[in-house]
């Protein structure tokens, strides 16, 4: 009896035994597996990461330059980094754009050039009509040069002269002849002088005396 309880207990612990191995080599097993896989991540994570770098600054975009270019080529450029509408405004603050200004000049951009930009960027152009020169800051105003008019030339063969307003002549005065000798005319009265036709007799002429000048003008026998 006590034989056959010992062979009982030794196979007992015999089978024990072999599943406390089993078990052993089942957890080595999914150690190394485990170990497998945490290095095949570590090893995988850094060209996630350089490649997710990579598509970062391959999608970030800048500005082109656009001064200089006609706004139909401008136009081009910009809906390659932006899908926003851009802006247009004209150059001068007293130049009216037209309803269709593909054919003017890009004179001012906002932003600059190679300024980053993203799809969402509003984009504004200045523009001046074609064969104008830009001025020197956006929205001044365009000054036009005003040359006084030339004097007019005088026609070939012509000769301009002033004219002048004309002036009446002076009335003359009456002239007492003088007498056709140097004797001496004495009028004895006004009437006389009168009947001889010679009034009236001014100072200096010949008849002339105070005694006839009653009003002492110097004018004898003027009444």
């Amino acid at each position: 009896m006590f034989h056959r309880r010992g062979f009982a207990v030794a196979g007992v612990i015999g089978a024990v035994v072999l599943l406390g191995a089993g078990c052993e080599d089942t957890g080595a097993t999914k150690a190394d597996s485990a170990k497998g896989k945490g290095s095949a991540a570590a090893s995988a994570s850094p060209s996630t990461g350089a490649s997710a770098s990579a598509s970062a600054s391959a999608s970030q975009a800048v500005m082109p330059k656009l001064v200089g270019e006609r706004l139909l080529d401008a136009t081009v450029l910009v809906k390659k980094v932006t899908s926003a509408p851009a802006e247009l405004a004209s150059a001068y603050r007293d130049v009216t754009l037209p309803a269709d200004p593909t054919a003017w000049t890009v004179c001012f951009q906002t932003p600059a050039a190679d300024s980053p930009v993203s799809p969402a960027t509003a984009v504004e152009l200045s523009l001046v009509a074609p064969g104008t020169d830009c001025p020197e800051r956006a929205g001044a105003a365009r000054q036009t040069s005003k040359a006084p008019a030339p004097a007019a030339s005088p026609t070939p063969g012509r000769t301009s002269a002033a004219v002048s307003t004309p002036v009446p002549p002076k009335p003359k005065q009456p002239q007492t002849p003088p007498p056709a000798n140097d004797e001496p005319v004495f009028f004895k009265n006004c009437d006389a002088a009168k009947a001889a036709g010679k009034a009236p007799i001014r100072r200096g002429q010949p008849g002339y005396r105070d005694a006839l000048d009653r009003d002492k003008d110097g004018i004898a026998c003027d009444k």
